[in-house]
């Protein structure tokens, strides 16, 4: 295990360093308005003490625009290791200082919709399976489809008509209520931002569930199908048991690997659902950094994505191990 483990890991770093090298060529090949729109802003600070000219040149140093694609990539990533990742353009505060600025409201947010999407997704698709053609199936089975085919800022729509605008329940944006937030006590203030993260968290929730269960059902069916299961009903075990620990086990092998290609998402961020409700988590604060051309944080962000992309396959390979006693990793 610690050979497979350690041998991804360089898998990782050799397949990391290739997704960042392609993340710096595509960015500094992007039109130098914004390199030039920043030297011009920051010259023209007051008690800037440099002219245009050299902010310009600072800047592509900075990240090695001035020394070719290949030796600026090698000095950015240098920087990058250090944790010298520069100052966000749009925010004026160190890359990092964002990150740790937002990354938690993009967490909560995420752990939020990832633990009732395995409550209501998983347990719906096994119920789908278990009473094939039945109405429940059908039901389920057009529940999952609309949730699948609803694009995100639809469901975020629908959902701000209904209970923001109609019924007056929740704020339409915002993390917190304007002009009330600073008279409440400390729990007060606690559930005045929870109320404001219901309804992106429904959102994802919606999004999230239809795939899971339908990849859930489907699994369960072929499991439940197959010959050692109807063995096991020949023997007289219960149907509980047949279902729960026989078949259940069996069907966990391909649901880690959509769990474990979701864990990357409790704190990348819901790009969308974070914009649409002004929650100002990472990806809010991506999005943002990107309209305004903030090629720092943009960086950042995009290499972030790439390692927890890396490390959510990682996480799966070795749940394999866990669920399937079968699998030999070595």
């Amino acid at each position: 295990m610690l050979k497979y483990t350690a041998r991804r890991l360089l898998y990782s770093v050799i397949i990391l360093l290739f997704v960042m090298f392609l993340i710096y060529v595509l960015m500094t090949s992007l039109p130098m308005g914004y390199i030039e729109q920043k030297a011009q802003a920051l010259a023209a600070q007051k008690g800037a003490g440099k002219s245009y000219d050299e902010w310009l040149n600072d800047l592509k140093a900075q990240y090695g625009m001035d020394k070719g694609k290949v030796a600026g990539f090698f000095i950015w990533a240098s920087n990058a290791v250090q944790g010298k990742w520069g100052e966000s353009w749009k925010w004026t505060i160190p890359v990092t200082q964002v990150f740790k600025n937002t990354i938690w409201y993009s967490f909560i947010l995420g752990v939020i919709s990832f633990v009732f999407e395995i409550l209501i997704a998983i347990p719906l698709g096994i119920v789908a399976a278990k009473k094939q053609y039945s109405f429940t199936d059908y039901f389920t089975t057009v529940v999952s489809m609309v949730c699948i085919s609803m694009p995100t800022f639809f469901v975020a729509t629908l959902l701000k008509y209904v209970f923001s605008l109609k019924l007056g329940l929740f704020d339409i944006s915002g993390m917190k209520t304007a002009k009330v937030y600073d008279t409440l006590s400390s729990f007060g203030k606690f559930l005045d931002v929870a109320k404001h993260f219901v309804l992106p968290s429904i959102t994802l929730i919606i999004i999230s569930i239809g795939g899971l269960m339908r990849y859930t059902r489907t699994n369960m069916l072929e499991v439940l199908n197959a010959d050692y299961i109807r063995t096991a009903r020949a023997k007289g075990v219960s149907e509980k048991k047949v279902i729960n620990y026989h078949a259940f086990r069996n069907t966990l092998v391909p649901l880690v690997t959509t769990l474990g290609g979701s864990l990357p998402g409790l704190f990348s961020g819901a790009l969308i659902t974070e914009t649409l409700f002004a929650i100002r988590g990472i990806g809010y604060a991506s999005y943002n950094s990107m309209v305004a051309g903030d090629i720092p944080f943009t960086m950042f962000y995009l290499s972030f994505i790439s390692i927890l992309t890396l490390l959510g396959n990682l996480i799966s390979d070795l749940l394999y191990g866990v669920v399937d006693p079968r699998v030999r990793l070595e």
